[in-house]
């Protein structure tokens, strides 16, 4: 197994153990609660990532029939969401079960898999297979921050899965300061994240209107946040008027920006 298939495994199985963890200790109530995810309890979260693993491990899909939910958009969300519906019946703690099973065999399959396999990663990108197992560690982090919030147990924000996040969804900040945030050639943005973990980046739209990485320096506009807040943003769980941003400079063009920070769908 090579370094970044090594990483990437590593951050992938402490974050779903992290989730188990969490699991174990729920009560039977805590399974029904509604999170940040649309549509979705702390129980589907879990039931999405047993799901997902269980594709991954070569499974068939469900056979069920998904409700037309609003929070059901298109084919591949319908996808998704049989394997959160096959399981809706199931206790909480089953599917718990499901999803530990599903790691331990993800951990006995992944050393015998080539890294440098090309693979459509979730981006819709091709890209070696170690490239989508740092999906995974970000997607099951992203989850197991929503059921924490859910059942107001936070923990675990600085795993080594959230710098796959940061690493994965910063990599759209050029492109959102550039087009949807509309700066001008010769402006930029900079982004101060307070966490563990902390980041300090800058974006500067260039000429050719192609925003790209610069050092944090008189930035146009700056955005303060905490790493929650960020990541929150970016995976789309809440929006700029639900949460605090503390913003430097040119307000409009950090309104533009903050305005479009959601990157998963």
């Amino acid at each position: 197994m090579d370094e970044p298939m090594r990483t990437n495994t590593a951050a992938y199985e402490q974050t779903i153990r992290s989730t188990l963890a969490l699991a174990a200790t729920l009560a039977e109530p805590d399974w029904d609660l509604p999170t940040e995810c649309p549509g979705w309890t702390v129980k589907d979260q879990v039931a999405h990532l047993a799901g997902v693993e269980l594709t991954l491990l070569g499974e068939p899909a469900p056979d069920v029939e998904v409700p037309e939910f609003d929070h059901v958009r298109n084919d591949f969300g319908r996808f998704l969401e049989a394997a959160v519906q096959v399981r809706r019946p199931l206790p909480g703690p089953v599917v718990a079960a499901q999803l530990a099973d599903a790691l331990e065999r993800r951990l006995v399959q992944l050393p015998g898999l080539d890294p440098d396999r090309i693979v459509m990663c979730p981006d819709g990108r091709d890209g070696p297979y170690s490239r989508l197992v740092k999906f995974r560690a970000m997607d099951c982090w992203t989850h197991e921050q929503d059921i924490r919030r859910a059942v107001g147990r936070p923990g675990n924000l600085d795993a080594p899965a959230a710098l796959c996040f940061w690493e994965l969804l910063s990599a759209a900040l050029p492109r959102i300061v550039a087009r949807p945030g509309k700066a001008e050639p010769g402006q930029s943005v900079a982004f101060r994240i307070s966490g563990p973990p902390d980041f300090h980046v800058a974006v500067r739209v260039d000429d050719d209107r192609r925003g790209r990485w610069v050092e944090p320096e008189a930035p146009t506009a700056e955005l303060a946040m905490d790493w929650e807040t960020y990541a929150r943003l970016t995976a789309g769980r809440r929006t700029a008027g639900d949460v605090t941003v503390q913003v430097d400079g040119d307000a409009e063009l950090a309104a533009r920006v903050l305005a479009n920070m959601a990157i998963t769908p």
